[in-house]
């Protein structure tokens, strides 16, 4: 209801202009996002997603690198890498080349929960993008790639 109300009252030069939309654009994702992390992902949150997802697409990681490659602060990193690690999707061993650090590899039970959270990623993708056509998505996705890309 709170969304529809800002919707209709946003002045008309507001209404229009891509910050706008892109703001609800994102609302709305994210929206998406936390319903289906919290209906089909026994309590993971998307920032678990972007560390499963980039621990087994690029190897072990230290914590610091896996915040920068993930954009999550330093201090979230160590508590999300806890959680993972309780719950057996993540294993953390010291550096050998430097005993202050922690890596962090991906576990047989990690890729498995990472395959279930890719599902529900790809059903938001699908909700995200319902209202535009095939070509109109691939479009979309370029511009949208560009806007975030650029300086």
């Amino acid at each position: 209801m709170d969304e529809l109300m800002h919707q209709t009252t946003a002045p008309a030069r507001i209404r229009e202009q891509p910050t706008w939309l892109i703001s609800r654009a994102y609302t709305r994702s994210s929206g998406l996002l936390n319903d289906g992390f919290e209906a089909n992902a026994d309590g993971l949150r998307s920032y678990h997603y972007r560390l499963l997802a980039a621990v087994e697409e690029q190897g072990p990681a230290s914590q610091a690198d896996l915040g920068r490659g993930t954009g999550i602060d330093r201090s979230d990193v160590t508590a999300a890498v806890g959680e993972l690690e309780r719950r057996e999707l993540v294993q953390r061993s010291v550096d050998r080349a430097d005993r202050r650090r922690n890596v962090v590899s991906i576990t047989r039970a990690g890729k498995k929960q990472l395959r279930i959270l890719d599902r529900v990623i790809a059903d938001v993708q699908e909700q995200v993008l319902a209202p535009l056509s095939p070509t109109e998505r691939t479009q979309f996705g370029k511009l949208i790639r560009r806007l975030a890309e650029s300086d």
